[in-house]
């Protein structure tokens, strides 16, 4: 690999514009993407992992010019993307080549698979049919497919040999970069294998510098140098593989970690389940982005919480906030503190207290005083403040602000384990 970046990022955005009214006028944005930026040089393999949701696929999207930036830059071998028309445009949609998602979408039904395969070649230009056809069954070859294969159409052919089928499409033009969103996701654990092998000896093989987008950290693990990890449309972790895995430095990178299946669950004992649901990119919380799920959230400095009670304490601050506890909803004490997994007593005497009169007031029916006691003495600084992308002692960047602390994560403790 060579010191400059093949493919450059720099606070890459893409923001789509909500309407309301009758005039359909601006009202709001969805941020998709929202800042990222990351560098791939050639012969590498680079993984943006993340939720559903989360900003990947459009990242994929407009690195490649598929969709506009709202912002940033993308750079390719050099050359700002965004410059690009005639002739140089066209030989960077030779040069960078995507493979999407779903590879029963993703063909022509009319067509057999080396027309398919061959497509690309007649829009650059290759006009003679039957060169054409000898490019495109020497790609299905290349990828463990054979001659006869060309003459079959889609439908008679497996999810995993269809996705051989797109990744010989983007393979015919010898690209420099290759996107692969998702490129098992849909296939069986069995097969997903085989399509990493041959991914990883593609990459090998050609040169090839890879993207490749999943929310299976365990695929970028097989595949990838790098790693970016995405949350609401922002990097707050990037790294190599094995820094990424050995030493997390950002607690949603702990929580995707512990979501890796083990054989032997028993042997488990770093399990995360993030509370609340991925908040609304066209309404992102203030501060960080991630203070209503991380069970590493901040907990003020006037109080002394046990490791994992601060979570508990926060939740039912956010829920009384949002309007997610309504009045009337408990009649006892006991199944406040049951429902957010909170101790009869709090080891902070000052703490107990203010929970127990905000407890008082929920049975009482008052939401709106809850919120205001809650509010009041347990604000954390991950509400206030947005913690950009930098260095940590790891000597990896994270956008968190417990810098330099490993994502030592744990399950939530129960109320009777205090």
């Amino acid at each position: 690999m060579t010191d400059d970046p093949l493919l450059s990022v720099r606070d890459l955005q893409k923001h789509y514009p909500v309407r309301s009214g009758l005039l359909r006028r601006v009202s709001g944005h969805v941020k998709a993407v929202d800042g990222v930026s990351f560098d791939v040089r050639a012969g590498e393999a680079f993984g943006l992992v993340g939720e559903s949701g989360c900003g990947k696929s459009t990242t994929a999207s407009a690195l490649l010019g598929l969709e506009a930036p709202t912002g940033g830059e993308v750079r390719f071998d050099g050359r700002a993307v965004s410059s690009l028309d005639g002739d140089e445009l066209e030989r960077f949609r030779r040069r960078a080549q995507i493979v999407f998602q779903d590879p029963n979408s993703a063909f022509d039904p009319r067509l057999t698979v080396g027309e398919s395969v061959a497509e690309p070649l007649a829009i650059h230009g290759l006009s003679d049919p039957e060169r054409r056809r000898e490019v495109a069954v020497d790609a299905l070859e290349r990828v463990g497919l054979s001659r006869a294969d060309a003459d079959r159409y889609p439908r008679q052919f497996s999810g995993g040999q269809k996705q051989r089928v797109a990744l010989a499409r983007a393979l015919v033009l010898n690209p420099d970069l290759l996107v692969v969103d998702e490129p098992v996701s849909a296939l069986d654990v069995s097969v997903q294998a085989e399509i990493l092998s041959l991914l990883e000896d593609l990459r090998t093989e050609l040169g090839l510098a890879v993207v490749l987008i999943s929310h299976d950290l365990s695929v970028v693990r097989e595949v990838c140098d790098r790693v970016g990890v995405m949350y609401l449309g922002e990097i707050v972790e990037r790294g190599p593989v094995d820094a990424i895995f050995g030493d997390p430095q950002h607690p949603y990178t702990g929580a995707l970690l512990s979501s890796i299946p083990e054989p032997d669950p028993r042997a488990r004992d770093d399990a995360v389940e993030l509370t609340g649901d991925v908040p609304d990119p066209a309404d992102p919380p203030a501060g960080c982005s991630f203070h209503p799920r991380c069970p590493s959230v901040i907990p003020p400095e006037a109080f002394e919480f046990a490791d994992g009670r601060f979570r508990a304490v926060h939740d039912l601050r956010l829920g009384a906030a949002d309007g997610t506890v309504e009045p009337g909803e408990f009649n006892d004490p006991s199944a406040v503190r049951a429902e957010f997994g909170l101790p009869e007593e709090l080891s902070d005497p000052d703490a107990e207290r203010v929970i127990g009169e905000a407890i008082q007031s929920l049975v009482a029916g008052d939401v709106d005083a809850a919120a205001a006691q809650l509010g009041e003495a347990f604000g954390s600084v991950c509400e206030r403040e947005d913690p950009a992308l930098e260095p940590t002692d790891a000597g990896h960047p994270a956008a968190c602000l417990r810098r330099g602390e490993s994502a030592e994560l744990s399950e939530r403790p129960s109320a009777k384990s205090e």
